[in-house]
């Protein structure tokens, strides 16, 4: 009697889909990218703060333009000091790859799906593959969680 061997499915990229990191990527430029890496790395700063970060190699109205499109987008924070504003990280860099990879998890689930068991089982088989003791920290998370909607009810 011959042992069956499961075969892995070959790994593919789902059309539209998109990484955590890759999403990162797309929703911000490089320039964005770093001026949140500075943000997340000084606290608070100017855009004559940046300016002279880069070494004056960027315009100081692209560095200016820059950093109020991540205001608009909500990613940082300002207030007004003088005649200049002051930036800062509005979330910390953890919160910013939680609510990233939230984004994702609702992408996947999608809103009013038919059911997610598929999905569910995917995960736990890629998972265990990977890890078994991920697969047990992960029976732990959901038994924590019971709990604690138990105790709201």
């Amino acid at each position: 009697m011959t042992k069956l061997t499961r075969m892995k499915a070959p790994r593919f990229r789902l059309r539209g889909y998109l990484r955590p990191r890759e999403a990162v990527t797309k929703a911000l430029g490089k320039l964005e990218r770093q001026l949140m890496e500075e943000s997340w790395r000084r606290g608070e700063m100017s855009v004559r703060d940046v300016y002279l970060l880069f070494d004056e190699r960027i315009a100081y109205t692209t560095l200016m333009t820059t950093l109020d499109r991540l205001y608009k987008k909500r990613l940082l924070e300002r207030r007004k000091d003088g005649r200049a504003f002051l930036y800062s990280p509005r979330l910390t860099r953890a919160e910013f790859e939680q609510e990233i990879r939230e984004d994702v998890i609702d992408g996947l689930l999608g809103h009013g799906a038919v059911s997610v068991k598929p999905l569910l089982a995917c995960i736990v088989e890629t998972v265990s593959e990977r890890d078994r003791a991920l697969l047990d920290e992960l029976e732990r998370l959901v038994r924590e969680k019971r709990r604690e909607l138990e105790r709201e009810r």
